[in-house]
């Protein structure tokens, strides 16, 4: 017997605990920790609980009554609640008490039954599906808007957004191209120097990179910079309520946010492309001009011969098709955002990594199309 309850037994393990006096902050621990011994030591069939000689109940109470009702569900045994008042009924309302005791038992059922789980996980990627044919239809919808009414579009926002991706995204994406270009070319140079073709070291980087490496490496670091910070962006004002305040104001949120970031992506990212080539290309000429003894009007002649209009359109138009496919998905796991700041990080994970697999995934299929060209 404690100072904060009574405990009574009954036949076929059944208990019985009269808490009595205050349920708060103070007297919840204590509680807690001899209940909780109290039902390792007896493992009861039943817990029951009665509250009516409580004379006052807050949070902390209630806190005690879930903890209570989760020990027992967890050792696949009954709780119930065998007397109560008004105001406490009120309280474990507010707390949405019933709710609980169903959540618990649908994670202990799915922890137990995979069948059960299995169909879950099954309705929860058709609900995925569902979203996203709504999300590209609103997509649609709203670009058809745009070219019926021009002044829709919030030019502002759409210059804003070409900078943050574009121009701020310029110093890492050319550092970035300016080492592999290096990289290419070192590496190339070892192979071809054995049988005097250091010449073509220019050819191998400037391919490779304008209609290959550019545009990929181009997107993977715009999807980690730029496609993570869309995510984030939309889910903390998913989170927030400020897409629904959108809703409520009239505003179409598909309109106001995803269409400005997919119109400045598709503009700026091949532009960063060009630029990820030229660099790449430049890095590709001081290993030629400083390790392979090359010229560098020989070595810029040599990458231009190599070069055709082809190879510069055929990787601008992967760039454009990369570019929508982090936009697309970085706005996508914005919107499918839900709970609190870890879903928030969940959704920039999410959207980092679905348009990495993504843009290999496209890649391939570019591969494939061009060698049946």
């Amino acid at each position: 017997m404690s100072g904060f309850y009574e405990i009574s037994e009954k036949d076929k393990g059944e208990l019985v605990v009269r808490f009595k006096g205050r349920m708060d902050i103070e007297s919840s621990t204590s509680i807690l920790d001899e209940l909780h011994s109290m039902i390792a030591q007896k493992s009861p069939a039943l817990l029951a609980v009665d509250l009516d000689k409580v004379t006052y109940f807050d949070d902390f109470g209630a806190l005690v009554l879930i903890e209570l009702k989760n020990a027992m569900t967890s050792r696949d045994s009954r709780f119930k609640i065998i007397g109560t008042q008004e105001r406490i009924k009120d309280i474990l309302a507010l707390v949405d008490f019933d709710a609980f005791e169903k959540c618990l038992l649908v994670k202990r059922k799915h922890s137990e039954n995979i069948i059960i789980r299995l169909g879950a996980e099954t309705l929860t990627q058709a609900s995925n599906l569902k979203f996203l044919v709504s999300f590209v239809g609103s997509v649609f919808l709203s670009f058809l808007h745009v070219f019926l009414h021009p002044k829709s579009l919030r030019v502002n926002d759409t210059i804003a957004c070409m900078e943050k991706t574009g121009v701020n995204a310029l110093p890492i994406v050319g550092m970035t191209s300016f080492l592999l270009g290096l990289v290419i070319a070192f590496m190339s140079s070892l192979q071809l120097q054995q049988f005097g073709a250091n010449i073509y070291v220019a050819s191998l980087v400037a391919i490779a990179m304008v209609s290959e490496l550019g545009p990929i490496m181009t997107a993977i670091v715009v999807a980690g910079r730029s496609g993570s910070a869309f995510a984030a962006e939309i889910g903390t004002m998913k989170i927030s309520e400020e897409i629904d305040a959108l809703v409520a104001m009239g505003f179409n949120p598909t309109l106001f946010i995803v269409v400005p970031r997919i119109i400045a992506s598709v503009v700026v990212i091949p532009l960063l492309t060009l630029f990820a080539d030229l660099f790449a290309i430049a890095g590709g000429l001081v290993v030629g001009v400083f390790l392979l003894d090359l010229t560098a009007n020989a070595y810029i002649s040599q990458t231009l011969q190599a070069l055709t209009l082809f190879e510069v359109c055929w990787g601008l138009l992967k760039s454009v098709v990369f570019a929508l496919l982090i936009v697309l998905i970085g706005c996508l796991r914005g919107f499918q955002t839900r709970g609190g700041a870890d879903a928030v990080g969940n959704a920039a994970t999410s959207a980092v990594v679905s348009s990495i697999f993504f843009i290999i995934l496209f890649d391939s299929i570019f591969a494939v199309v061009r060698s049946f060209w």
